[in-house]
């Protein structure tokens, strides 16, 4: 949906009714980490396993997201923030679209609610009335909404890490000032699937059947307590389009653990029933 809203800016090339952003990201390393993870007696794989579970207990946080594709020798980003309810995977983010190229077309926020089976947003763009929100079915979007919406949701992005097949430790490091364990490895969208909580199941089996290959590179980032504080995936999504696999890298930046949230989803009668008209 937010690719839509970009048609203009060059990079329309994944609209479509459930269209999505992608990127291609890397990670950093460390020298003989696997061995000192092995002399700990950590199983990497069992440690992002337990990612999520582990955020639900931690209750909530406040996230920052980005969303990162390069098209046609130009590279864009959209970026996102706002708070997540593990607990009820709900959350709330305002996701801020670049301006176009010629710099002449400033796009305001917007507005995204997650929720498990749904995607809400508001200033949604050509055809909706600016007081509406405009709903999804993310179990019907090619990408589950891992994409789609501009930012991943943070609690789908931790349950991917349950399809982890391989993962290395490489060493510790810190994100935002805080010590970190970084670990990559690929996860496996049908494994992912098949593990996931029953509100994020339907839309990562979407995924494994839409995206290019149900192979998906992460570098993940835990703290002293298990808790997910930044993860990096890296998508590839079938260009109908052009014809071709475009490469997308989404990362989730998690901190403020237990910050207050107060989410709530628009009313039937908020919702937009008409038809998007795409720019």
């Amino acid at each position: 949906m937010v690719a839509l809203e970009e048609g203009r800016a060059g990079w329309a090339a994944v609209a479509a009714v459930a269209a999505g952003l992608m990127v291609c990201a890397t990670g950093c390393s460390g020298g003989g980490a696997a061995a000192e993870d092995a002399r700990a007696g950590v199983d990497s794989v069992d440690v992002l396993h337990r990612a999520a579970a582990t955020l639900e207990r931690a209750g909530s946080a406040k996230a920052r997201t980005s969303m990162e594709m390069a098209t046609g020798g130009t590279r864009v980003t959209i970026r996102g923030e706002g708070v997540y309810d593990f607990r009820n995977q709900m959350g709330q983010l305002k996701v801020l679209l670049p301006q176009d190229p010629a710099g002449t077309d400033e796009h305001r926020p917007i507005t995204e609610l997650l929720a498990p089976g749904a995607l809400f947003m508001k200033n949604r763009g050509a055809g909706v009335p600016a007081d509406k929100w405009v709903r999804v079915d993310t179990a019907g979007l090619t990408d589950g909404n891992l994409v789609t919406g501009g930012a991943t949701d943070p609690y789908a992005a931790a349950e991917l890490l349950r399809g982890a097949r391989k993962a290395t430790y490489v060493g510790k490091t810190e994100v935002a000032g805080i010590p970190v364990r970084h670990y990559r490895g690929t996860a496996d969208l049908d494994i992912a699937a098949k593990s996931a909580s029953k509100g994020q199941r339907s839309a990562l089996r979407a995924a494994a059947k839409g995206f290019a290959s149900a192979e998906v590179p992460f570098d993940a980032y835990l703290d002293d307590q298990g808790r997910l504080r930044k993860v990096r995936h890296r998508f590839s999504f079938v260009n109908g389009q052009q014809k071709g696999t475009v490469a997308v890298a989404s990362t989730t930046l998690l901190y403020d653990f237990g910050v207050p949230t107060d989410v709530r989803l628009p009313e039937s009668g908020d919702i937009f029933a008409g038809k998007i008209a795409e720019e």
